[in-house]
């Protein structure tokens, strides 16, 4: 089978997945045609050289089998996905609103098919289908061991609205703030921001106050040192965002064995439940709106995302206290189950179909 795929090679999260949706093609000597959005980055990523070579193979070879007919892979944005480069392209993307605006809704149908991460997503949508990512192999125990003396609570994922930042470190300093018997990690550095204004942001959350127990940790540039901050941890809160196409931090974390506090909304609910996740229902919904990444009236990314209450949230990291020493069995099979080589024969299966 011959494909043209137009993806993102870089160290956010569609570029992780591009990734090893690739590497995933490789592995079944697929030939493909790539394209890549943006200038590719490896650099995050161990690569073997192999497949390095074959990336370059098929980016310097890339126009000599192309045909309006050769099936299209593209995984990227809504927002910049409005032209087809063969007749028969499938859209890959991630969609955390939950009021697709007419534009965004043409994008969608003018493709043969749009596969979206989660069935929240893909409800919204016409002429579109879901898939499911999968664990990323390169993630893996480190067989180390870390804080012994106190449980290690972790966030992680760019600082937004969107994703309750603020409000998930503010109510975790209201319950654990100078208690030494607690460590909160942030990872939550977002790329674009500038320094100075990330600080401030920061000094915002702290409302000027100083806590021996909390520590911001600069962006992580490779993917071990993720993996060094997932193993560290004992009890992850990413998934406490109001609005995901998935939640590759969280996830993560779960399927190595982590306990994860997760809102119970979005496409957390294609991997989380109650056997393998700490659960915390909804409260309601804000507008998506933030001035930065979500505008109003905006022809993208319309809608509202979900809150909870902090107490809700408090009960539940009390729960994660009796929990934190106990390695999650169900979590790690979710990563045996949930594989990146599953996620392309299911988008392939649809590719076929369309």
């Amino acid at each position: 089978m011959n494909l043209i795929v137009e993806a993102p090679l870089n160290s956010l999260s569609f570029g992780n997945v591009s990734y090893n949706l690739l590497r995933e093609l490789y592995k079944a000597k697929i030939n493909i045609a790539l394209f890549p959005i943006g200038e590719p980055d490896l650099s995050a990523m161990q690569p073997s050289q192999d497949f390095v070579s074959w990336l370059q193979e098929s980016i310097k070879n890339r126009n000599k089998s192309l045909s309006l007919n050769l099936p299209t892979l593209r995984l990227w944005h809504l927002n910049g996905s409005d032209f087809l480069r063969s007749r028969n392209q499938t859209l890959i993307t991630f969609y955390e609103c939950n009021n697709p605006t007419e534009i965004e809704k043409n994008i969608a149908k003018l493709h043969n098919k749009t596969l979206f991460s989660s069935k929240f997503a893909s409800d919204q949508f016409e002429n579109s289908d879901v898939f499911s990512l999968g664990f990323d192999e390169d993630f893996h125990s480190t067989g180390k061991k870390y804080l012994q003396d106190r449980i290690h609570f972790g966030l992680s994922g760019k600082f937004e609205k969107r994703k309750h930042t603020e409000k998930i470190i503010k109510t975790w300093l209201k319950k654990y703030g100078n208690n030494n018997k607690y460590l909160l990690s942030c990872c939550i550095t977002n790329p674009f921001f500038k320094p100075e204004d990330m600080q401030k942001v920061i000094a915002n959350v702290l409302e000027g106050k100083h806590y021996s127990n909390i520590n911001f940790i600069p962006w992580l540039k490779t993917n071990s040192e993720i993996n060094e901050f997932l193993n560290a941890i004992d009890i992850d809160l990413t998934g406490m965002s109001g609005g995901e196409g998935w939640n590759l931090p969280a996830f993560n974390a779960t399927c190595l064995g982590k306990w994860s506090i997760v809102l119970n909304a979005t496409a957390h609910t294609e991997w989380a439940n109650e056997n393998n996740s700490i659960l915390v229902s909804p409260n309601g919904q804000q507008p998506s709106e933030d001035g930065v990444f979500f505008k109003e009236n905006s022809e993208f990314n319309q809608g509202t995302f979900f809150t909870f209450d902090e107490n809700e949230l408090i009960s539940a990291m009390e729960k994660s206290e009796t929990l934190a020493t106990q390695f999650n069995m169900a979590g790690s099979i979710l990563g045996q189950t949930l594989t990146y080589k599953r996620a392309l024969e299911q988008i392939l299966s649809k590719v076929n179909m369309a």
